[in-house]
C-alpha cells in the first residue's frame, strides 16, 4: 500500500471568484432568459448540482483537512483527520462519496473522454463559430 502524505494548502490559490456557484434562477435573474436554450441543457447535465448547489466553505476547513490529508494509491482514498466538535475524525474522500454527494448518475467505469468527431458536431450544433481544430474553444466564438 503506497500512502502519499502532501500539503496542498500552500499551493492553493484563493480568489473571491473561486468555489463561487452558479445561480441559474430565471426568477431571480431575468436576463438569463436569453439564454434558455442552455439553461435546457444546464438542466440535462449530471455536473449541474456541483455547478449549482451552495454550500459555505471555509478556508480554515480547507487548510485543517489538507495539513494532515495523506493519498492511499491502492484504495484511491484521500483521508484526513480533523477535529470535529473537540474530537479527532478521520475523514474520507472516495469516488464514490463524491459521485453521490454531487448526484453524478453515471457509473464509475463509464467514459470520461468523448471522441474527437463527436465533441467537434456538438460545437457546430451549438453554433460555434471558431475552428475546431485548435484544441481550444473560445466563448466569444459562439
Amino acid at each position: 500500500m503506497t500512502m502519499l502524505n502532501f500539503n496542498a494548502s500552500a499551493n492553493v490559490v484563493f480568489d473571491p471568484v473561486h468555489n463561487s456557484c452558479c445561480d441559474l434562477d430565471v426568477e431571480k435573474n431575468p436576463e438569463l432568459k436569453n439564454f434558455s436554450s442552455i439553461l435546457d441543457f444546464m438542466d440535462r447535465i449530471p455536473i449541474k448540482k456541483a455547478l449549482t448547489d451552495q454550500r459555505p466553505i471555509y478556508r480554515s476547513h480547507i487548510d485543517r483537512f489538507w495539513k494532515n490529508a495523506t493519498y492511499d494509491e491502492e484504495s484511491k482514498v484521500i483521508s484526513s483527520v480533523v477535529e470535529v466538535h473537540g474530537k479527532m475524525e478521520t475523514i474520507l474522500v472516495t469516488e464514490a462519496l463524491v459521485r453521490e454527494v454531487v448526484n453524478f448518475p453515471d457509473e464509475a467505469n463509464y467514459p470520461t473522454r468523448f471522441p474527437e468527431r463527436m465533441v467537434k458536431g456538438c460545437m457546430l450544433r451549438m453554433g460555434y463559430r471558431g475552428a475546431l481544430n485548435t484544441g481550444n474553444y473560445l466563448k466569444s466564438k459562439f
